[in-house]
């Protein structure tokens, strides 16, 4: 049996789909009642519009703005998000969080634990770096200052992460580079980019060809996060049992496609294939029931698709691909997938939970 070691998944994931109503100071809280959960990460997309993402975090402040579809620096934004809240967030008028009449969601994970690291004092990586940290769900948000020449960072999640994302800040634009242990048989020497949909590419400049450890991570001193006086901001996350899973699997080009084992009932997943192709969002909250097939591309900034078609099932217990589309299918192609869980499979007491 897939014991977890997290039995209420929404004490530290939520997702919060929403009907926009551009006004300033709206403030909106989670549907599940329960328990409080004030996010630390949060990912907005209009889905009723061509609109960019926008994400904001608590590390950076509630008015830093970036989206994941583009490569721009961080912005400064008074009319976006107003503040992370004790059980979801405020947001302003603007319809990148909040268009009038706009079908909207929010995605939002908890770090919630402060630190900060002096290198040369604790002898842990060569780059001081601060953020914040939830060990528990496997979450962390960096933030460091480039230096210009190779180092490592501390990540401060205890375990090693098998995927994350670093964006530059402050001194240039720049893609989202990815990390996944899975995008590759040696994935230390390959990236993939969440604003684009090319092949996962071999470069160095991500993790300097050097896979993380449970303390630190790589970076080359150009590139994507190590340029002298650059700012930058990482995403890093490492599988906890019956809550999040980041793996792949191989495409069968069959509308009856793989079965991908989770431990636990998914309420979020996003797909990659690493041949290329777009970035896939699914949830539980915008599909309510099997077949799960409305679609948000992370790497662009278009409204949802409802993807007949190319459809997947939630399972009490993983994703059954339902499509032939080369997208998350393609014969033979390796496909990522970074998965979040609504209820685990099987509880810390032993008792499953329900399908969908």
């Amino acid at each position: 049996m897939a014991f977890t070691t997290i039995d209420d998944p929404s004490l530290y994931f939520r997702i919060k789909a929403y009907t926009g109503n551009s006004t300033n100071d709206t403030a909106y809280t989670w549907d599940e009642t329960h328990a409080n959960m004030q996010p630390d990460w949060l990912w907005f997309k209009n889905r009723s519009a061509s609109q960019s993402h926008a994400v904001f975090d608590s590390v950076r402040g509630a008015l830093k703005r970036l989206s994941p579809n583009e490569v721009g620096a961080e912005g400064t934004e008074n009319t976006n998000l107003d503040s992370f809240d004790s059980n979801g967030f405020t947001v302003d008028n603007e319809a990148i969080v909040n268009g009038s009449g706009n079908n909207m969601v929010a995605w939002g994970w908890k770090a919630g634990t402060s630190f900060t690291n002096d290198a040369s004092a604790t002898s842990v990586g060569t780059i001081d770096s601060s953020g914040s940290t939830n060990q528990t769900a496997g979450f962390s948000i960096v933030s460091w200052t480039g230096t210009g020449s190779a180092g490592t960072v501390a990540h401060n999640l205890g375990n090693i992460p098998e995927w994350y994302v670093i964006k530059v800040r402050t001194g240039e634009s720049n893609n989202w580079a990815v990390y996944h242990h899975k995008s590759n048989a040696n994935p230390e020497q390959y990236a993939l980019y969440l604003d684009g949909d090319s092949a996962a590419t071999d470069d160095s400049g991500l993790a300097n060809d050097t896979a993380p450890t449970s303390t630190v991570f790589s970076l080359t001193g150009s590139n994507y996060g190590n340029k002298n006086t650059y700012t930058y901001i990482g995403y890093f996350f490492n599988e906890v049992k019956g809550y999040s899973k980041f793996g792949s699997y191989e495409g069968n080009g069959n509308a009856d496609g793989p079965f991908i084992y989770l431990g636990f009932r998914p309420a979020w997943c996003m797909f990659r294939n690493t041949t290329g192709d777009k970035w896939s969002i699914y949830d539980a909250k915008r599909s309510t029931s099997n077949v799960v097939d409305d679609n948000i591309r992370a790497n662009l900034s278009d409204a949802e698709v409802d993807q007949a078609g190319k459809e997947v099932d939630f399972l009490s217990n993983g994703i059954k691909i339902r499509t032939n589309s080369g997208e998350w299918n393609g014969n033979g192609n390796n496909i990522v997938f970074f998965a979040f869980a609504e209820a685990p499979f099987t509880n810390s007491s032993g008792v499953p939970c329900n399908a969908r």
